[in-house]
């Protein structure tokens, strides 16, 4: 069971919660502090001027609430603001974004009572899953439209996932024995009122790009031993003298996949002696998609490395405005809602997957090409040339997806604009910007997909099984399990979905 409250919530963690099953408990001591903030704000705000205590929203905030109007206020915005468009948010991010709302509550810095927090933990841990939309949110402000769902919910209304069927929440609540959230002071304005949405989102999408990283590394090495690369562009000499982290963790993660494999070539053996040709047969080096992948993979590695940092501080940081401080007996108005920080980082790592994205594309296009690679058949078909079209037509679904992503990749964090009459002048987009890098990322699992099937159909046109390093080995059975070989033409869509949801769920044993 992971704790939260006791200390910060690490990525780790979450993603025991979201893919183990794991349940979530609330420290008792940060609970009981969720409990003086909101007593110490529902005593202060006492005949005081509090944004969204006693006042409208945004530019209406220079209207004054009535005593008697203040709890229907609350409601008002959570109703108000529940106008989200397209598609519903995956059951995943949505339990993300929970986690990352309960976790800024569980500061006691929102004012909030103690039953909220207790009602966020219930619902994720029964898995009981708000129905919020992909579209609305600007990201500033908070995550406004997102949140709203989720707080519709929480007060009881709207529509939640549950078991796999799309029902009322009252339904839903009423058979777990769940009781909606009570209005007591700010709650609803301080559900809506953070940057949890976009930070949920981005936490998912760290666990998958750190996955794809694992698999694109794996690929990498296999393509550099089915062809025979040689070895010192992995070598520790070679990249040590360039200073990034991240090109030396790959460059030493590849040597440690190949370090038994007796297809790749050491250097001195072939070209560091005396030769009489005066053109050589053999490529003296590789083309860049094989032999500079520490250097394209690195800066990915130091990217998402970066990214999951500032995600997990935004994760276990309070979003709210105001920021209530029972220590300092104060109530602090600002911006801690802006998801600046999310978005920028969203955007790089979208840009870092989606050069990922292209690395596979054109290893497989060098697989592809026999006039590149003079070793395996044109569009590694292993039937009858001309008859037989091997991977030439899948070849297109990972060409045009590719395509896709560079398109997609277009940062967020720079088309700000301005709304709510102006009051929020400069936006962050970071809801935006996650979901596009969640669709890159997805994206990208269908072009290794497509790269791995070709992988296979090389080892097993050389018929090279046995001379592949032992990691190669073990994942070339592991995938032929689900996609054997094959000679004569067949559909290939169903092998490539397989592919990624294997990709997807498993974990690149890798050491990096």
């Amino acid at each position: 069971m992971v704790v939260l409250g006791s200390k910060e919530l690490s990525l780790e963690e979450v993603h025991r919660i979201l893919f183990n099953g794991e349940e979530l408990s609330l420290d008792t001591a940060a609970l009981q502090q969720v409990e003086e903030n909101f007593t110490f704000l529902k005593q202060f705000s006492a005949k005081k001027l509090i944004y969204g205590i006693n006042t409208g929203f945004g530019p209406m905030a220079q209207y004054r609430i009535s005593e008697s109007d203040t709890t229907q206020l609350q409601y008002n915005l959570i109703r108000s603001h529940s106008s989200g468009a397209g598609n519903y948010l995956n059951p995943v991010l949505t339990k993300s974004l929970m986690i990352a709302r309960l976790s800024s509550f569980m500061q006691a810095h929102s004012g909030v009572h103690p039953e909220l927090v207790i009602l966020l933990r219930d619902l994720i841990n029964k898995n009981v899953s708000p129905c919020v939309y992909e579209h609305g949110g600007v990201g500033a402000s908070g995550d406004l439209v997102q949140l709203a769902h989720l707080g519709l919910v929480l007060i009881g209304e709207g529509e939640v996932v549950y078991e796999g069927q799309l029902r009322p929440t009252a339904e839903v609540f009423a058979q777990l024995g769940i009781k909606p959230m009570g209005v007591h002071v700010r709650e609803g304005l301080a559900v809506i009122n953070g940057t949890s949405t976009m930070t949920g989102i981005g936490l998912v999408n760290i666990i998958q790009a750190k996955k794809l990283l694992g698999w694109s590394l794996i690929l990498s090495a296999m393509i550099n031993e089915v062809v025979e690369a040689f070895d010192d562009h992995l070598s520790a000499e070679l990249n040590a003298v360039k200073k990034h982290a991240g090109q030396n963790k790959v460059a030493a993660a590849m040597r440690d996949i190949l370090k038994d494999s007796k297809m790749v070539r050491h250097r001195p053996d072939h070209f560091y002696k005396e030769l009489e040709e005066e053109i050589f047969k053999d490529k003296v080096q590789e083309y860049y998609s094989l032999r500079c992948v520490p250097q394209v993979l690195g800066p990915v590695y130091d990217t998402l490395a970066h990214a999951e940092q500032i995600v997990v501080q935004e994760l276990n940081s309070v979003s709210d405005n105001p920021v209530v401080d029972h220590h300092q007996q104060n109530v602090f108005h600002g911006g801690n809602f802006h998801g600046d920080y999310i978005s920028l980082e969203m955007d790089k790592v979208k840009i870092a997957i989606t050069k990922l994205s292209m690395l596979s594309e054109r290893q497989l296009n060098y697989l592809m090409n026999d006039k590149l690679n003079h070793k395996f058949p044109p569009f590694m078909n292993l039937g009858k040339l001309g008859l037989n079209f091997g991977m030439q037509g899948i070849q297109f679904t990972a060409t045009s997806t590719v395509a896709e992503n560079q398109t997609l990749s277009f940062p967020m964090y720079v088309h700000s604009i301005p709304n709510n009459n102006d009051n929020q002048d400069i936006v962050s987009m970071g809801t935006n910007s996650a979901l596009l890098t969640q669709k890159i990322i997805d994206n990208t699992f269908e072009v290794l997909a497509i790269q791995v099937m070709t992988m296979l159909q090389a080892v097993d046109y050389l018929n090279c099984q046995d001379k592949l390093s032992s990691f190669s080995h073990l994942i070339y059975q592991e995938v032929r399990a689900i996609f054997p070989k094959f000679i004569q033409d067949s559909p290939k869509y169903k092998d490539a979905k397989r592919i990624k949801e294997y990709l997807q769920q498993h974990e690149p044993k890798v050491n990096i």
